[in-house]
């Protein structure tokens, strides 16, 4: 049990001084704001900072919108680069500094189907290079932009809503993998409550700590290997 207190106070210290600001930083606030505390940042703020897949997502919807608003722009009987560059302010993207050569080649009359494949990011970057295809084939072949913009975002939307379903299938393999895992340290601290010492056998000898490195082990596996197969359906 005093085990279980110590490593629960361990991971308390450890969340705290992630989230807490260096000493520096808390020696210049202090200077410039009278001696007042600085303002500490929440973990939920560092939890819910964007990753690859999440801003991945992000251009994708923001490139359904781009094309919905240029295609309607384009309807309104606005030329290709007035279009764009209303269409452009008229939507949230997820990095508006992403778009601003592709603005500035449809201000100056460059290529803006290179402008827009060079902004494409890597993940989540597809309608941007399909909107660069379609403004290719508008420009050399002469066909109605607004059309061929809209048949995009059509395309878009159908495929945003396949992931969406794939995700959400595969979102109950994934939370039943995960609770998998967990349930090893909940059986641990239901033994530790029950003062049946589970931490002096795992870290006091030494077929303790091998159970412990190989149950370890085969849950890192079984949880690489679950969001593996679950990575390879959804792509």
């Amino acid at each position: 049990m005093t085990t279980a207190l110590i490593a629960a106070l361990s991971t308390a210290l450890a969340l705290w001084l992630w989230t807490a600001p260096d000493s520096a930083t808390t020696r210049l606030t202090r200077l410039t704001t009278g001696g007042q505390k600085p303002r500490r940042i929440p973990l939920s703020r560092l939890i819910s900072r964007p990753t690859p897949a999440r801003r991945a997502d992000s251009w994708r919807r923001a490139s359904i919108e781009l094309c919905q608003a240029l295609s309607a722009e384009l309807s309104a009987g606005r030329t290709p680069g007035e279009a764009l560059t209303r269409a452009v302010a008229a939507v949230d993207l997820p990095s508006p500094e992403t778009l601003r050569p592709v603005l500035a080649a449809a201000r100056d009359g460059g290529d803006v189907s290179a402008a827009l494949i060079a902004a494409a990011p890597p993940q989540g970057g597809e309608g941007l290079r399909q909107l660069a295809a379609c403004w290719e084939v508008g420009v050399t072949v002469g066909a109605g932009l607004a059309a061929l913009v809209e048949r995009t975002a059509a395309t878009l939307r159908t495929a945003q809503a396949h992931r969406q379903d794939v995700a959400a299938q595969l979102a109950g393999p994934r939370t039943t993998a995960r609770l998998l895992a967990v349930l090893p340290a909940l059986g641990l601290l239901m033994a530790a409550g029950l003062n049946m010492h589970p931490f002096d056998f795992l870290f006091g000898s030494l077929p303790g700590l091998m159970c412990l490195t190989a149950g370890i082990a085969l849950d890192v596996c079984g949880l690489w290997w679950t969001n593996r197969m679950a990575a390879k359906a959804q792509a």
